[in-house]
């Protein structure tokens, strides 16, 4: 790296504002649900729900990947996927798992841990005849996170999968994918503030049946 790039990078830096985390709520969940409908109706801000999930595989290697939020119910965060994927092969192995939702356009982030199942097959059948035919037909032809040959390999794959179920007809769900509910043990909110004296307030709890306790951390 030459010296202009690293002054460039050590250069980068912005002023935070004055809004802090006095007024959030007892209930995390309550808090969430305010903060992801601000950051969706922020017109900068891409697709609010787009979460990082962290996993840990085989060796305690960590990998990460955007995936998205596609529901909050029954105490959880539920995204979907591939059950051959390299995230779901490490979330079999480990359980536990972190997500980080980045909203820096208002100066906040939402950082979760805790512990991932999988939801049941009515669900993801449920929420699978809701997605767009395309997206239907995507999960058929591929096999993610396995070596690909070619763009024109996942490309046949796809236009097999569209002659067999063409457009306008009921696409069943693949038996390799659904989805997965993440019940968290610790949320923590994150606001910018000025001088770098950002607010940071986590909630805790032992297990899903105890009460949640707030702590605020230096930033």
């Amino acid at each position: 790296m030459s010296e202009l790039d690293r002054e460039a990078i050590r250069a980068m830096r912005r002023s935070y504002g004055e809004v802090g985390l006095e007024n959030l709520p007892a209930d995390p969940f309550a808090a969430f649900n305010t903060w992801l409908h601000e950051a969706a109706a922020n017109a900068v801000i891409v697709e609010a729900n787009a979460m990082v999930l962290s996993t840990l595989g085989a060796g305690e290697h960590i990998s990460t990947r955007t995936v998205l939020l596609k529901d909050i119910s029954e105490g959880g965060f539920t995204f979907f996927t591939n059950y051959s994927s390299r995230k779901a092969q490490e979330m079999e192995l480990n359980s536990q798992v972190t997500l980080l939702f980045p909203w820096f356009a208002m100066e906040r982030q939402v950082s979760i841990s805790g512990f991932v199942e999988k939801i049941s097959e009515s669900e993801s059948a449920e929420y699978f005849a809701t997605r767009p035919w395309s997206s239907q037909i995507g999960a058929w032809a591929s096999a993610q996170s396995s070596p690909l040959s070619s763009r024109e390999e996942l490309e046949q794959r796809f236009a097999g999968a569209s002659e067999k179920w063409p457009e306008g007809s009921i696409v069943p769900k693949p038996p390799h994918w659904g989805g997965y509910r993440v019940t968290p043990m610790s949320i923590e909110f994150w606001q910018g503030r000025y001088s770098r004296l950002h607010d940071r307030l986590r909630y805790e709890r032992a297990n899903s049946e105890t009460e949640w306790e707030i702590t605020r951390y230096y930033p």
